[in-house]
């Protein structure tokens, strides 16, 4: 029996539907695939946008060194501390990347970060509160070093990550900090945190220290781990380049230690403080005080200013020794003739000698220049002419600016309205300069006559590309005198620091000759006119060495220092300059002009030989002898064969056995080292100088195992008697000086300041 067809119209219509459906589908993937779009967004861009990852790259920014490529200021590597607080990071339960327990968590973390529990406690409630996947701690938490971060680490504290990131390090602490300036993090406008340079040359060259960062692309799963086989991208990134200084790390170090000690000693308002090579310009060190620390900007007050070239002072003093090229140079200097001393007079105005204007009757033009009077200057100034002298003022680069490679020098301003003002000026008072100008002009007293650019960057290089951006070369600045006159104002400047009534008798060297001039200048006060006191000066010296071929210039500056009743102002001048001068050449390894060649003696090999018999060999040649070990045959020897040895010096020689601990009282370094490779033994060397104590008696059995700790002593320590006699020789020199840098006691019946101006009539000035 045939059925008959029966239409099921429900069935049709769901049919219907989901062909419809199929066809929109397959329309829809057709479209996809086609376009690679959807709802105007590109599958391919949502996709690495969900599972491609992107990390960072951070490009150090450049070093800055100084000219044997000794650090200054680099980046170091630190890590900052990361607290993730959502629980999808964590996988295993036995094994939590989150942070589980955020009182906990505080607890813990306070003990290592600068933060108090409470302050990290509130960072984490935050972060729950509001949801987020991971917070941070702020300052408190970046700039971990490597051994915090493995302390927090070993503390197992779940849920912490430790971002690598850079730090800017100055490891010297405070050295020129004016002049290099810091840099710190700071978070730009688009969220990103970089190192800026803020002051000083990370300021003036941040374009050229901050480096291009890099960057890292691959590819993740939903979870974050890396899939395998997938390709990555990388950019590297570009350091920064390295700017390389003039300056010399040990005088730099020599001369911030004299002027702390300075500071300490006598606090005065200001110091100021330049060394430079006088044939080349080029600045080997240069500081002042107050001055801070780059890394913890601790001591950085509202003074900004590199001193040195960003303040004008009133010179004093040394301004002489211009006045007296000037006139040598012209041919009218006479140093046998004679004038009378005391006071001068000026059409309406009189000045008068430092010591209240008595002088020292009739004197010559030699003595007054040693006895820095200013009257001689200004009969100097007649025979020379004020304008003539005035020329030789532009010549020495006085009133403009040097051109040292460093932004905002001033000038100085040089008063030649009224002949008063060129008076003043030829003794250094009135006219403003900058102690880098004074630099340059005496590199030409220096240097042949020969007047050199100052300058402190050597070079700019990019490491990673070799490639030098700027190379600075010695550069001429002028020859304002001849060869002959440089030479003649040399041998004067040389006899202020020999002459019996020198006024820089306390500046004397014990093994260099100096030339210099000592300065005691009038500080001005607001609202015109100079402060008054005995302490209220600039106290300065301008000074090479060795006086017949200066290899280095310095000046030195002084202001209103808190000295005791028995001090003149020149004494903590003098104890910066002595110090950092004789410590700075010996270090150069200039020939010291009174050395006498010491006696030597070849060391035979003693190797091989008994100990005993090679111990009494040398001793009768006089030598020290120390043994190791108590066997009888020699098998290594100190120094080695073929070496020489000081007349009475020592000489260790190393044998088998027990080793007997001698006595190292006086032994240099040197030595200590000699002997430690030679025993093997652990020596712990503590300071400079000569062994003052041993933690271990002379006498006692030592093992490998047993340290000995050794300290070292600077030789005016271990040699107490020789270093109170050298201070009493150098108060008395001081004293017969009765120098024109005296600055007065209030009560004494003979006050000098040397650069007192006593009006007898109204003077002019500006």
């Amino acid at each position: 029996m045939k059925k008959k067809f029966r239409f099921q119209g429900g069935a049709f219509l769901l049919f219907l539907l989901f062909a419809g459906l199929f066809f929109l589908l397959l329309t829809r993937i057709v479209t996809i695939q086609a376009t690679g779009e959807v709802e105007g967004q590109q599958l391919a861009a949502r996709a690495a946008a969900k599972y491609s990852q992107e990390e960072v790259l951070t490009a150090e920014r450049g070093r800055i060194i100084d000219r044997k490529g000794e650090v200054i200021a680099e980046d170091t590597l630190t890590y900052k501390l990361v607290a993730v607080l959502d629980e999808s990071a964590t996988q295993k339960v036995s094994d939590p990347r989150h942070v589980v327990d955020i009182e906990e968590t505080a607890s813990k973390l306070a003990g290592y970060l600068g933060a108090s529990e409470e302050s990290i406690l509130e960072t984490l409630k935050t972060g729950v509160e509001k949801d987020r996947y991971q917070v941070e701690f702020g300052s408190a938490g970046r700039e971990i070093n490597h051994t915090q971060m493995l302390e927090m680490k070993e503390a197992e504290i779940p849920g912490l990550l430790f971002v690598r990131d850079l730090k800017r390090l100055y490891p010297n602490g405070v050295f020129a900090s004016h002049l290099i300036g810091y840099a710190m993090k700071e978070e730009m406008k688009d969220g990103v945190t970089k190192t800026t340079g803020r002051m000083g040359l990370e300021s003036i060259h941040n374009e050229v220290l901050t480096g291009q960062n890099g960057k890292i692309e691959f590819d993740t799963d939903k979870w974050g781990f890396l899939l395998p086989n997938s390709e990555s991208a990388v950019t590297p990134a570009v350091d920064g380049s390295d700017v390389q200084l003039t300056l010399d790390k040990t005088l730099q170090n020599f001369l911030e230690d004299a002027m702390s000690g300075v500071q300490e000693e006598y606090d005065p308002t200001r110091m100021i403080a330049v060394i430079a090579d006088p044939k080349t310009g080029e600045i080997l060190a240069m500081s002042q005080r107050p001055t801070f620390n780059p890394n913890t900007r601790e001591g950085l007050s509202d003074n900004w200013l590199n001193e040195s070239i960003e303040l004008t002072i009133e010179p004093g003093s040394p301004m002489k020794m211009f006045t007296l090229a000037a006139a040598i140079e012209e041919g009218k200097w006479d140093a046998n003739a004679t004038y009378n001393s005391g006071t001068y007079t000026l059409l309406d105005s009189t000045i008068g000698d430092h010591n209240s204007g008595r002088g020292w009757g009739t004197i010559s033009y030699l003595e007054g220049f040693q006895r820095s009077s200013n009257v001689s200057m200004a009969y100097l100034l007649e025979r020379l002419g004020a304008d003539t002298f005035m020329t030789y003022i532009d010549a020495f680069g006085f009133g403009e600016q040097t051109g040292i490679d460093l932004p905002k020098e001033a000038t100085g301003k040089i008063l030649d309205q009224y002949p008063i003002n060129k008076l003043t000026t030829a003794y250094g008072q009135g006219s403003t300069v900058t102690p880098i100008q004074m630099i340059q002009a005496a590199s030409a007293i220096a240097n042949g006559g020969v007047m050199m650019k100052p300058y402190v960057i050597d070079q700019i290089k990019n490491t990673d590309t070799g490639k030098v951006t700027v190379k600075s070369e010695p550069e001429k600045a002028g020859q304002p005198i001849s060869a002959e006159t440089a030479e003649k104002v040399k041998e004067v400047l040389a006899s202020t620091v020999t002459s019996e009534v020198g006024s820089a008798k306390g500046f004397a060297l014990q093994d260099y000759k100096i030339a210099g001039k000592t300065g005691t200048a009038q500080v001005p006060k607001e609202g015109g006119g100079y402060l008054e006191g005995s302490n209220n000066y600039l106290f300065s010296f301008l000074g090479m060495a060795p006086a017949d071929d200066p290899e280095l210039l310095i000046y030195i500056g002084v202001q209103q220092p808190n000295l005791p009743a028995n001090e003149y102002g020149s004494v903590p001048v003098a104890k910066i300059f002595t110090s950092v001068m004789e410590n700075s050449l010996k270090y150069m390894n200039i020939e010291p002009e009174n050395m006498v060649e010491a006696t030597t003696m070849p060391v035979e090999d003693y190797t091989g030989q008994s100990a005993t018999a090679a111990a009494e060999a040398l001793r009768e040649l006089g030598l020290e002898t120390v043994v190791i070990g108590d066997s009888k045959e020699v098998v290594s020897q100190y120094p080695e064969t073929g070496s020489t040895v000081l007349d009475g010096g020592r000489v260790i020689l190393k044998a088998a056995g027990k080793t007997t601990l001698p006595d190292f009282t006086g032994w240099s370094k040197r030595e200590l080292l000699a002997y430690q490779s030679l025993s093997g033994l652990s020596l712990e060397i503590a300071g400079q100088g000569y062994v003052l104590t041993q933690s271990i008696a002379e006498g006692e059995v030592v093992t490998v195992n047993d340290p000995v700790v050794i300290e070292l002593h600077p030789p005016e320590i271990y040699y107490p008697a020789r270093a109170e006699a050298e201070d009493k020789e150098e108060q008395e020199q001081t004293e017969q000086g009765a120098l024109e840098d005296t600055a007065p006691e209030v009560n004494k019946e003979e006050t000098e300041t040397e650069t007192e101006t006593e009006t007898q009539t109204e003077e002019t000035t500006e």
